[in-house]
């Protein structure tokens, strides 16, 4: 890449669209959380598997996550152009609404059983969420691979809670 085709990526319109994926991010983590808060005297009456980790870990990972997310999110919308980014931001888009909707499904409804297929589909949307910004920017789909990993191992929290109750 030659320096005259580099992303400006100090440019007005690049910090903006970094501010409105952090933004984003933020907003899924409150909605996420205004689910997950008034259910939690009811999650901590499950059964929980043995890898079940404690509750201090989750606002970590999901900080550290939705950080990660808002910058590959960013890196496609300033780097990718045409029907490739359209592409893109249709899956991204997808996997975020399954992303928010996972806190409803299994905290809301207080149901594993939704939660688990929502999750499935999520997983199979952040899989396609790679793939499409692979097609972009290697770095930006390297970006989603922690949360990929995330959502798989709370896949297997999600199954193990279902079986448990």
């Amino acid at each position: 890449m030659t320096t005259a085709s580099r992303p400006a990526w100090r440019s007005p319109r690049s910090l903006l669209i970094l501010a409105g994926a952090l933004a984003l991010s933020f907003a899924a983590s409150q909605l996420g959380s205004a689910a997950t808060v008034p259910n939690l005297p009811w999650y901590d009456g499950l059964a929980k598997p043995s890898f079940n980790p404690p509750k201090l870990a989750f606002p970590i990972a999901w900080t550290i996550l939705y950080a990660l997310m808002a910058v590959s999110l960013w890196r496609v919308a300033v780097i990718g152009e045409g029907a490739a980014r359209r592409r893109a931001l249709t899956a991204y888009a997808v996997q975020f609404a399954l992303n928010v909707a996972w806190s409803f499904a299994f905290f809301g409804a207080q149901n594993p059983g939704l939660g688990l297929a929502v999750i499935l589909a999520l997983l199979a949307a952040i899989v396609w969420t790679i793939l499409t910004f692979r097609t972009i920017d290697g770095l930006a789909a390297g970006l989603l691979h922690p949360y990929l990993a995330w959502v798989a191992f709370a896949t297997a929290l999600n199954a193990s809670i279902l079986f448990l109750n």
